[in-house]
This record gives C-alpha cells, structure tokens and sequence, in this order.
C-alpha cells in the first residue's frame, strides 16, 4: 500500500511540470511569432520631361601649318556665331573653349616619321537653353553649315531635368508605400498582419528613356531622351503580428 506522504508530493511535482509545459510552450509561440518577418520590394515609377538641353559640338580644320590652320579655324567662327545668334543664342550664351593644335605626321612604308604633314585646330563649342525642342532642331540643321564651309562636328544633344532632387524624394517614398502594400497583402492572405518596420534598403534609382528596358545595378542616368522614366525600388522587412 501507498504511502500518502508519497502521493500527495509526487501529485504536486506532476501538476508543476504540465503547468511549467505549458507556460514554456506559450512562451515560445509568443517568441516565434515575434521573431516572424517578411521581406518585400517595392517600386515606383513616374514620367519626367528634361527642361534644360545641351548641345556640343567642335569646330575644326586642317591646314599645311598651324598658323593657317588658326586662321581658317577664325574664318569659320563668325558663320557658326551667326547661326547661334539666328536662333536666339547672343554671344555671352555660347560657351567657346581654348583652340587646340596638333600636327599630322608621315611615315613611309617602314613606318618611320618623315615629317609633318599637316596641321589640325579645333575648338568646342556649346550651348545650353530651357527650349528643348529647340535644342533637338538645332542638333538635326546645324551640320548644314558644311555649305557655308563650316565644318562643326555636332555630339548628340543632352538633356536634362533640373528638379531631379525634389523628384527623387517624392518616388522613393511611394516605392516605400508601395512596398508596404504588398505586405498587407501577403499578411492578410495567411491571416496575419503587417507589423513595424524594422528595416528598409533604397535600391539605385534608374533614370531611363521612356518605355525602356533599360537597368543596371549602378543606375541609370539617361541624357538622349527628352522624356524619360524615373524608377525607384526599396526592399522592407517588416514583422508579421
């Protein structure tokens, strides 16, 4: 026969064991669902249109010496500041640099130096104006100039959003939005629910012409478009309540 002075120890340790049981396992659930997080990205994209254009372009010759060469570079330069000046542009708007001078060398079938054959001068030459269009219709009808004995060597035009600064805030913020979103979502369809931010990473932004697939994982800043695309992309992790 048992020994009460048994039993009732015994019985008091087995209820302190479920009771410890069950206290540990809410304790862990608790822990568990607290250390549950998800991890989403999201984007924004927004259409910007460049208000500020920029052409380049050098002027250049070649001459026997360099003395002619300067001359006929000098020659050509009142055509061209002409040109500018027809389409709005007075001389304090154009931006002329320092001429350049190199010679030309020859060499014969052995590949030695016999000389100078010729000289090269060049100058570069720009312009820049909130007229983008215009800036576009210059670079297609300035290379006619060739007519008229100019020989202007035009880059493609450059175009700018001067308000890049402002933009950028506004599209990483809704990219941020964005992302938490998504997080709404996939929590409500496991009947869970979004909770706090505990991080978020910006991604590069992408500066791109529009409707482009253009990416890089540096960025991408496009200046040949006119209207271009700006894309934003930030990765959150939030907890899951």
């Amino acid at each position: 026969m048992i020994n009460n002075r048994f039993i009732i120890p015994f019985a008091i340790l087995g209820f302190s064991l479920i009771v410890s049981t069950f206290i540990f396992s809410g304790t862990w659930r608790k822990i568990k669902s607290e250390n549950q997080t998800i991890t989403v990205t999201g984007s924004a994209k927004q259409v910007i249109v460049s208000d500020l254009g920029v052409l380049r372009g050098t002027l250049s010759v070649e001459a026997a010496t360099a003395l002619e060469a300067y001359r006929l570079l000098q020659a050509q330069k009142p055509i061209l500041m002409e040109y500018f000046k027809s389409k709005g542009f007075t001389s304090d708007k154009v931006n002329v640099q320092t001429i350049t001078s190199f010679p030309n060398y020859s060499f014969n079938q052995q590949g030695q130096n016999t000389g100078i054959r010729s000289f090269n001068a060049s100058q570069m030459i720009d312009i820049s104006a909130s007229d983008v269009q215009l800036i576009k219709a210059m670079s297609i009808e300035i290379s006619s100039l060739v007519e008229r004995g100019v020989n202007f060597q035009v880059n493609q035009p450059e175009y700018y959003y001067t308000k890049i600064g402002d933009i950028k805030i506004e599209i990483q913020a809704a990219a941020a939005k964005d992302a938490m979103i998504r997080g709404e979502r996939i929590a409500e369809a496991t009947g869970r629910e979004l909770g706090a931010l505990k991080s978020a990473r910006m991604g590069v932004l992408q500066i791109t012409p529009e409707n482009s697939n253009l990416i890089s994982d540096y960025g991408v800043n496009d200046v040949s478009s006119i209207r271009k695309e700006i894309i934003a992309v930030v990765n959150a992790n939030f907890e899951i309540d």
